[in-house]
């Protein structure tokens, strides 16, 4: 069992584990327990029960850790990374400590820097992803689309993090819906892709964003859209927004989860861009396993 070891990626809202025998899943568990469910910060506590079923089998697993836990908020305030950023870098600013239980431990920072638009930016589990995307497909340079509650849009050069920039697109996608007038009063939502395209094709033209989201209102207002596919529109107008500020002439990846990656895959379709997706968790746990690796050279 000298080749097992735990990867760890812990967020706000969600938990996630994967038990690894030579950096091969044997196991894994999701569970919605993020930080916001810790009580009274005890999340020592709080992973031994998440871990128990594999802890009981070996006690000492090494555990590695990325994402929210190492915020201000986290288990561990573990400053962040500053661009750029490689492998080497997260590394060195890695908190390393043990558990209660005897648990060798390391939470990865996350980065930060600058911009594209000048304006202060941060990130942590991405550049776990990004680490993991540039490991299996090797290139000079990178540039990279990181869909989510807060979507990131990530250049990356000779494998290090340059420059990143964030959109909430999930986040208001999700307000929107559930708390605005936009939302209100919708009939049971069904996926339709005509509205979905005219959504993206709707914000490729330049309008004001606060403007363009009223759209939604209007639009089912004129009879455009119907009630039941408002989501699917709102969808398209968030999503074709994020992606007017990508280059066309730069193919791009993708990377996340394959139902919200084929909603960028089609917006793509629409605008024009060359995108290719990847699975968010394959990149999730060759980025980990590459700083593993590094580990194990460091402390070896």
């Amino acid at each position: 069992m000298k080749n097992n070891w735990i990867a760890i990626d812990w967020g706000t809202t969600n938990f996630r584990a994967f038990l690894l025998e030579n950096n091969q899943v044997i196991d894994s568990l999701s569970e919605p327990c993020g930080l916001l469910s810790v009580q009274e910060a005890q999340f020592a506590a709080a992973l031994q029960c998440l871990l128990s079923p594999w802890l009981a089998a070996t006690p000492h697993l090494p555990i590695v850790m990325a994402g929210m836990v190492g915020s201000q908020q986290g288990w561990k305030n573990v400053p962040y990374a500053s661009l750029p950023a490689g492998a080497g870098d997260l590394f060195d600013g890695s908190c390393t400590f043990q558990t209660p239980w005897g648990s060798p431990a390391w939470i990865i920072p996350g980065v930060n820097g600058t911009s594209r638009y000048g304006q202060p930016d941060v990130m942590r589990g991405e550049e776990i992803q990004l680490l993991g995307l540039v490991a299996m497909h090797p290139a000079e340079n990178h540039l990279a689309l990181l869909p989510g509650t807060h979507s990131k849009h990530a250049r990356m050069h000779h494998g290090e993090i340059i420059d990143f920039s964030t959109f909430m697109t999930g986040e208001l996608f999700s307000l929107l819906c559930k708390q605005s007038l936009l939302g209100r009063d919708l009939p049971q939502q069904v996926p339709h892709d005509a509205s979905f395209v005219f959504g993206v094709e709707t914000a490729s033209q330049n309008t004001p964003f606060s403007h363009l989201i009223f759209s939604a209102r209007t639009r089912r207002l004129m009879g455009d859209v119907a009630a039941e596919h408002i989501h699917s529109y709102l969808s398209g107008l968030l999503i074709g927004y994020e992606l007017a500020e990508v280059d066309v002439a730069v193919p791009a990846w993708v990377v996340g989860s394959p139902a919200l990656t084929a909603r960028y895959l089609r917006a793509a379709e629409v605008t024009g861009l060359t995108l290719t997706a990847v699975d968010g968790d394959s990149c999730f746990l060759r980025g980990l396993a590459l700083l593993r690796s590094l580990i194990q050279e460091k402390t070896s």
